[in-house]
């Protein structure tokens, strides 16, 4: 009875509203009819007459309206039973649709945590490759500080220099062949000294300078650049220079030294941007090496010398292989020998085995003889002489027979 038929403005109207409207306006009739009937009262009966009809008729219009009242009152009822349903069915639809989206959205946030941890997880991962790497370059810049520190300092360097081309010599050369801090016949001692097969050391120098390196590569303009590589090259021909003076005595040492370089960076700078300097090197005969070459001529090295042992132990081989070779012969000497020595023992065997065959058929026909005794003697045939009281003795069996 609550359902709203329709809306005045912004007022709605109910059913119970509309209904009791319905009576107001029929009370309203009748009383309008009754105040009528009694200010016609005094009116003529045909007044009256019609006014009787007219109530009728009032009354069936009355009747009329309270029917098409109640019609409508039970339509208005069908239709909000009608909308209760249809709002049911809206409500039931709307909450699967809120149940089905509840559950995607469930899946989804599950599906999206998960990945969300996923993503977590490997970020954690990464972040700690990242740490690991962030303390493996932190350890990396304090080595390269350290080794920058070390190399500012020119005592530093040239130890730095040194232990880099003893771990060199070392793992190449057998002890023996190679020495540190050798005096020369000049007292001048070089870093190392290669003792090749002549007997002459082949020095090797592992100071070099750096400073104008160092120089050339912090240069920010031309002219700065320009002053840098003519330092470069001062510095390194005075130290081919010294080397020359100091480590190449005819007679002595080897026609040839090495100025060691300790980095293959720098060494391949010096090579590329001052050929110059390494060609007048050369013919002073100081030959830069970086830590591959020097390995490399050291490998070199040490074949020369193994193939000088070789040639000097040439001759105690050769002597070797011969009396290797008089002893085979001796040997096979011997051999023959024992050879004929087995040859007779085995003749021998042959022949007792022949005699043990031999003795053996003997036996067998003694074996087959019949001694049986008998108390009549055989009877005699004619021409047989009589048996002899001494009867001759066989004939011994002689060996071979």
């Amino acid at each position: 009875m609550n359902e709203i038929l329709f809306s005045i403005g912004d007022v709605p109207v109910r059913t119970g509203a509309a209904l009791l409207g319905f009576g107001v306006l029929a009370l309203l009739l009748l009383a309008i009819i009754a105040l009528i009937m009694s200010r016609s009262g005094r009116k003529t009966a045909a007044l009256a007459m019609a006014q009787a009809i007219r109530a009728d008729e009032l009354e069936e219009r009355l009747s009329e309206v309270l029917r098409i009242q109640n019609e409508a009152a039970g339509r208005v009822h069908e239709m909000g039973q009608a909308l209760v349903g249809r709002q049911a069915e809206m409500a039931r639809a709307v909450n699967e649709r809120l149940d089905s989206v509840t559950h995607r959205v469930g899946q989804s946030m599950e599906q999206t945590t998960r990945n969300t941890m996923d993503s977590l997880r490997a970020l954690h991962e990464r972040l700690g490759i990242i740490d690991n790497a962030h303390k493996n370059l932190t350890d990396l810049t304090t080595q390269v500080t350290t080794l920058r520190d070390v190399l500012a300092n020119k005592q530093a360097r040239g130890a730095f220099g040194q232990a880099r081309m003893e771990a060199i010599v070392q793992d190449g050369l057998p002890k023996g062949s190679f020495a540190f801090q050798h005096t020369l016949t000049n007292n001048k001692r070089p870093d190392c000294v290669v003792f090749l097969p002549d007997q002459r050391p082949l020095c090797i120098d592992a100071k070099f300078p750096l400073e104008a390196v160092t120089a050339l590569r912090e240069a920010k303009s031309d002219d700065e650049r320009k002053f840098a590589s003519q330092r470069l090259r001062q510095d390194v021909m005075k130290h081919v220079a010294d080397i020359a003076d100091k480590y190449l005595i005819p007679g002595e040492t080897q026609d040839t030294a090495l100025m060691f370089v300790p980095s293959e960076s720098v060494y391949a700078e010096i090579h590329d941007g001052f050929d110059d300097v390494v060609q007048k090197a050369y013919r002073a005969r100081i030959v830069l090496v970086s830590p591959s070459l020097l390995m490399l001529a050291i490998q070199v090295m040490q074949q020369i010398m193994k193939d000088a042992r070789m040639r000097d132990a040439a001759g105690q081989i050769r002597t070797e292989v011969m009396t290797m070779s008089d002893d085979l012969a001796r040997l096979r000497e011997r051999v023959l020998k024992l050879q004929n020595h087995f040859n007779q023992a085995n003749e021998d065997v042959r022949q007792i085995l022949i005699s043990a065959d031999k003795i053996e058929k003997r036996a067998g026909r003694i074996e087959e003889l019949d001694f049986t005794t008998h108390d009549d003697p055989p009877p005699r045939a004619e021409g047989t002489p009589a048996p002899s009281l001494f009867p001759v003795q066989p004939r011994k069996l002689q060996a071979g027979e």
